[in-house]
């Protein structure tokens, strides 16, 4: 009998040692959502002659986006990916920074990079990019994009967030916040004045989407030479967001926090020119506060809306909403989300729907695979430097540019595109 023991021990062994590995499989194949069909992106738009022009175009938007087979499925990794890496191979293209005064003494920052070629429309034409949450022109996913751009014949200008620098002192009692455009207005102002021929493609990424729609929509003269704006995993309504952000479905609560912990580095690391100024809204107390904060709402509430003096937390995300603007948006938008964004509840992309079946302007394309602002390509396992996101935004932007020259309508010359 003790040899029948012993006989069914390691038997009894293996049974386990196969139960733990078809778990450990089981539970790779939930996480990693290997079993997730890759698809085209969904495509919601109005029957226009533009829209026809653009989908002819564009095969990307039309094609399946495959991401990586191994990881590229899980919107998270996605998403962690491009919080760590930001992308792969990053090229350093070669840009001059550019200083500008504002109005209440803060200094506002630029980056300019010239093109490495004509474009092949053979217009002048500059990409105007506002980046994400605390984000500049140095961060890797920036630089990949500039880099491709710029060898696609665009010129580049690319805003550094107030205060999000490194090494790069505050002027005025004041930091970038949700929706302030005054330092993208400055950015588009020199590029035009400098520039008298060129003509703007508009560009933001998650929080500077609702920065560069909020700034279309503000002033009708904002979209004069105009060709197009780009949108990339904005969330639209602040307001609704930070509701989703303190749910934990999708985790969103730990990147709440891993945001928020980013975001009050950077206010702290201006905490001397925040209090030393006389006309700063910010006191020790709320430095205190914000040292305590765990969510971006409890930073928003004791820092981010004393910047304008908002007197509630509900006003400034009201105030600082594309939401109230983008109706009032005429040139050709194209809004890009991705199903599987942890950051951007699917809640919130009524609104990107709504308006893409109401104005014949927009197209908003939504993915299934992508994160947040992650959307990489490649075969199995290792990603390629470029993304789809880089890719399709050139793509679109060229279709707009060569719709535009083919149409060389009278209002040309006035610098209005009207739709």
């Amino acid at each position: 009998s003790n040899a029948r023991i012993e006989f069914k021990l390691p038997a009894m062994f293996d049974g386990m040692k196969l139960a733990a590995v078809a778990t450990i499989l089981y539970i790779i194949v939930r996480c990693l959502n290997l079993k997730s069909p890759t698809a085209p992106p969904e495509i919601i738009y109005q029957d226009t002659p533009l829209s026809h022009y653009l989908l002819k175009s564009c095969p990307m938007l039309t094609k399946e986006y495959i991401p990586p087979l191994l990881w590229g499925k899980s919107g998270h990794l996605q998403t962690v990916l491009y919080g760590k890496m930001g992308r792969v191979n990053t090229p350093t293209p070669c840009g001059v920074r550019k200083f500008l005064p504002m109005q209440d003494g803060a200094t506002a920052t630029f980056d300019l990079f010239e093109a490495l070629g004509d474009h092949s429309a053979g217009d002048d034409i500059t990409m105007v990019i506002c980046p994400g949450i605390g984000n500049h022109s140095e961060k890797n996913y920036i630089r990949t994009f500039v880099d491709y751009s710029q060898r696609q014949g665009y010129r580049c200008a690319v805003l550094n967030h107030l205060g999000a620098l490194p090494n790069m002192e505050l002027t005025s009692p004041r930091m970038f916040t949700y929706g302030c455009t005054w330092e993208f207005a400055a950015m588009v102002g020199y590029v035009k004045r400098a520039h008298p021929q060129t003509l703007l493609v508009v560009v933001g990424f998650s929080l500077g989407g609702n920065v560069v729609c909020k700034f279309l929509g503000e002033n009708r003269l904002n979209q004069e030479r105009v060709l197009c704006c780009i949108s990339v995993c904005q969330g639209y309504s602040a307001l609704r967001a930070q509701e989703t952000f303190l749910q934990w479905d999708q985790c969103r609560r730990l990147y709440n926090f891993v945001l928020a912990d980013n975001m009050k580095k950077i206010i702290l690391s201006h905490r001397d020119s925040l209090l030393g100024m006389s006309s700063s809204n910010i006191s020790d107390a709320d430095l205190n506060r914000l040292s305590a904060a765990t969510s971006l709402m409890q930073i928003d509430d004791s820092i981010m809306r004393k910047f304008h003096g908002y007197n509630s937390l509900r006003e400034y995300y009201e105030k600082e909403s594309c939401v109230h603007y983008i109706h009032k948006v005429t040139v050709p938008l194209l809004l890009v989300n991705s199903s599987d964004d942890p950051l951007v509840h699917q809640s919130l992309l009524a609104v990107p729907r709504t308006l893409a079946e109401k104005m014949p302007n927009v197209v908003f394309a939504l993915t299934q695979h992508g994160g947040h602002m992650g959307f990489f390509e490649g075969a199995v396992l290792f990603p390629q430097p470029l993304t789809w996101m880089d890719k399709v935004i050139i793509e679109y932007s060229d279709a707009v540019c060569h719709w535009e020259k083919k149409r060389l309508m009278p209002e040309r010359s006035r610098g209005v595109l009207m739709y």
